[in-house]
């Protein structure tokens, strides 16, 4: 039988190439070996979220429809909505009790980004919710409702994975072997870099290329891509290890890419042309998905029932592991007699 895995992704805007290099591709992949379940995860999307419900339920349609066109096989994945199987949050309370407040707080991934909600915000942490500190708790709800045994993540999201791996040992300790310990595989791809030279592309950064830009968007980000800050005249010799129209020329696995290089460093490439030549390679390669977008924006019925049909076989899956999880914990009343 093939092995369970379990991913996610929070419905707070469109894929972009960071998502697509970084996760989507490796995700297209494994489909074929595993028994894979995809999570939309509107509810951990709230925890940032929680005054913009209709901004966040947009965003499950339109990350259903990019991910079904980078490549996700409904016939081969479960791309279902957390909010949809409720036995995850009611998992959620049960292991809510197996972890403290302060392990929460040592975890580097929810540190790492309190630190950046305090930046944002100015304060000392008063906007940091409870739901936002506790969402490991809720990741581990998801990944065993699922029963999960392999989790593709990065190396940041290594310490969430180990947070679930405690509270799998811990329930197992205290009510008997009941759930899963997952196992953690990383990403092929290291993380993407945005635009400006930034290690990670992101929405916030306003650094990324997103699959739904349309060409003249496209054109215009690219255009104001950061190049080798010593080029200055167009027949100076560059180094194109530092620049970023360079760089996108190797994610997109450009067949001119010495051609590229060598006129870059001998200073026989101008970066206008070379990012008119990029320009010209971001359409090619974005053509295969703009075509399956097309067609799942003209059939959004098929969309939604993508989403009800899968969100019901893991709603599915998450009651037997809820109905085992409660009668180890003495609170199966129904079969009392």
């Amino acid at each position: 039988m093939k092995k369970t895995i379990l991913t996610g992704i929070r419905p707070t805007g469109n894929l972009h190439l960071g998502h697509y290099f970084g996760a989507c591709q490796n995700w297209v992949r494994l489909q074929d070996d595993y028994d894979f379940f995809l999570e939309i995860a509107d509810v951990q999307a709230l925890t940032d979220h929680f005054d913009q419900p209709e901004f966040v339920k947009k965003n499950v349609y339109e990350l259903a429809i990019d991910l079904l066109s980078v490549g996700i096989d409904p016939k081969k994945t479960h791309l279902f909505i957390q909010s949809m199987v409720p036995e995850i949050a009611e998992l959620t309370v049960f292991y809510s009790n197996l972890v403290t407040m302060a392990r929460l707080y040592r975890n580097p991934t929810v540190k790492t980004e309190i630190a950046q909600k305090k930046a944002l915000f100015g304060n000392d942490g008063e906007s940091v919710t409870y739901g936002f500190v506790g969402y490991p708790v809720s990741q581990a709800a998801d990944i065993t409702a699922l029963q999960g045994e392999v989790v593709p993540v990065g190396e940041d999201q290594l310490p969430l994975i180990e947070q679930c791996r405690e509270i799998v040992r811990k329930f197992n300790h205290i009510y008997g072997v009941t759930l899963k310990e997952p196992e953690p595989i990383l990403s092929p791809t290291p993380r993407i870099k945005g635009l400006d030279g930034n290690e990670k592309m992101g929405k916030s950064l306003g650094n990324a290329i997103y699959l739904k830009d349309d060409d003249a968007t496209i054109a215009k980000k690219i255009m104001g891509a950061v190049t080798d800050p010593q080029k200055i005249k167009k027949d100076d010799p560059a180094n194109p290890d530092v620049c970023m129209v360079y760089y996108y020329h190797k994610l997109l696995k450009n067949e001119n890419l010495e051609t590229v290089c060598q006129e870059c460093k001998a200073g026989a490439r101008g970066c206008v042309s070379c990012k008119k030549e990029l320009i010209q390679k971001m359409e090619e390669f974005l053509a295969p998905y703009r075509e399956k977008r097309a067609y799942y924006e003209a059939h959004t019925e098929e969309v939604t029932k993508v989403l009800m049909d899968s969100s019901q076989a893991a709603r599915n899956k998450a009651q037997q592991t809820l109905q085992n999880v409660k009668q180890k914990m003495y609170i199966d009343y129904e079969k009392v007699s």
